[in-house]
């Protein structure tokens, strides 16, 4: 693979002139696996719309209160669990709460704080689209590797995972600079 030629794994036509932004082989690899990872994220959540009028982002914030401890989480700690900015968490709980399948609350041991609690509502509906989400897991993504490949992505997942960024919170992104696209 020639990175100077390749965009997004498309090569240009002869007049077309090299993109800047891939650097290297392995900015290719990385924007192919973005558009892989997005092409199989909107699938499930098409399926999530169409079967149960429930969007991925809700999905996976009920499903984090549904296994946190007593149900709940901090603001704070659902937007770290779902990668989602505090204002994008607050305003998908809103949602969520105006429908009744969250409530918020303040903390009780410090007044201050502001968590979410998954409703009996809201866990019915988790449990619904979840059949929808696993169904779209085996379709999408699962179906489509063979042995070789969920062994491999596995291992570099979790390689990926407990890397230097591993531990990193929404707030310490907010100040990270851009490097090569």
């Amino acid at each position: 693979m020639n990175p100077a030629t390749v965009t997004d794994g498309v090569r240009p036509g002869p007049a077309a002139e090299p993109w800047l932004g891939t650097c290297s082989e392995g900015h290719a690899v990385w924007r192919q696996y973005l558009r892989g990872q997005a092409t199989v994220a909107r699938a499930l959540e098409a399926d999530l719309l169409l079967e149960q009028r429930l969007s991925l982002a809700a999905y996976e914030v009920l499903a984090q209160l549904a296994e946190a401890p007593e149900r709940r989480l901090r603001m704070t700690e659902l937007a770290d669990a779902v990668l989602l900015s505090r204002s994008g968490v607050t305003r998908m709980v809103d949602r969520l709460e105006r429908v009744g399948l969250v409530t918020r609350g303040r903390v009780a041991e410090d007044g201050r704080g502001i968590a979410a609690t998954i409703t009996d509502r809201g866990l019915d509906q988790l449990h619904r689209a979840t059949a929808t989400h696993v169904a779209a897991i085996q379709r999408y993504f699962i179906d489509r590797l063979d042995e070789a490949d969920l062994r491999d992505l596995w291992r570099i997942s979790q390689r990926l995972a407990t890397g230097p960024a591993a531990s990193m919170t929404s707030q310490d992104v907010l100040g990270a600079s851009a490097g090569c696209a």
